[in-house]
């Protein structure tokens, strides 16, 4: 599934109806087992700026505030819920939010020309929901350097510090992302919705607890047809054919 972010003349701003969109593309027939990957892009030489700045100005109350944030903040945590892995095609810039989307995303392929920023610092508005993805996905002194400056990270940066997982060429970007794809469609889904489930819910565990829970999860994986059909054909060296 591709959901492309199009708003360009907003910058693709995260407004509460983009955030509600973004919702319902993401949840939209999600356990459907024709669904094996999203890609989430945008129109434009933005990414995704943040937040409408309009939304979250004095026009509008607290209540209203709180909203935008806890909707925003249930839409990251989504990402990461899906049964399916979700990859972020950048090209172009990524800020506040945006920024916190990338991180989000359990992929994140970038075009040289990307860049990375969380400047609201700048404006008085700390980028403390981003700073959540963010300081998740790099080391904590590059995270905060980051967050008290508001200085952008180029693609190879983000790369080298863990916010993307690849850097190509504007013009290869669509073949490397679809490259991914069609690896990811070719295992199969059950394996792989355990797989991501497991790996964020270890992540949060001390090292023993995080052994025990995956431990028991490798044990219910062989539980499952397709992890039996994938080693019976390893050993007949076969190729698996996935129920499902």
């Amino acid at each position: 599934r591709n959901i492309i972010l199009n708003n360009p003349k907003k910058r693709n701003a995260l407004s509460l109806p983009m955030l509600q969109s973004l919702r319902e593309d993401l949840l939209h027939d999600i356990q459907s087992k024709d669904l094996r990957v999203i890609i989430i892009s945008a129109e434009g030489p933005v990414f995704c700026s943040g937040h409408d700045l309009k939304e979250l100005s004095s026009a509008e109350d607290v209540k209203h505030h709180s909203k935008i944030f806890e909707l925003c903040a249930e839409v990251m945590t989504l990402i990461q819920k899906l049964p399916v892995p979700v990859i972020a095609k950048v090209n172009g810039l990524a800020t506040a939010a945006g920024c916190q989307l990338v991180a989000s995303c359990d992929i994140a392929v970038a075009s040289e020309k990307s860049q990375f920023a969380t400047p609201g610092v700048n404006i008085g508005l700390f980028c403390s929901t981003p700073a959540v993805a963010l300081g998740r996905s790099l080391p904590r002194k590059v995270a905060l350097e980051m967050l008290f400056t508001g200085e952008p990270l180029s693609a190879q940066e983000a790369l080298m510090h863990g916010l993307v997982s690849k850097v190509v060429p504007e013009d290869k970007l669509e073949e490397e992302t679809m490259k991914i794809s069609q690896k990811i469609c070719k295992s199969s889904k059950s394996v792989l919705a355990l797989g991501k489930a497991t790996f964020y819910r270890q992540m949060t565990q001390d090292l023993d607890t995080a052994y025990k829970i995956t431990a028991q999860v490798m044990v219910d994986n062989l539980t499952l047809r397709d992890g039996q059909e994938g080693i019976e054909a390893f050993i007949q060296k076969r190729k698996p054919v996935w129920s499902h």
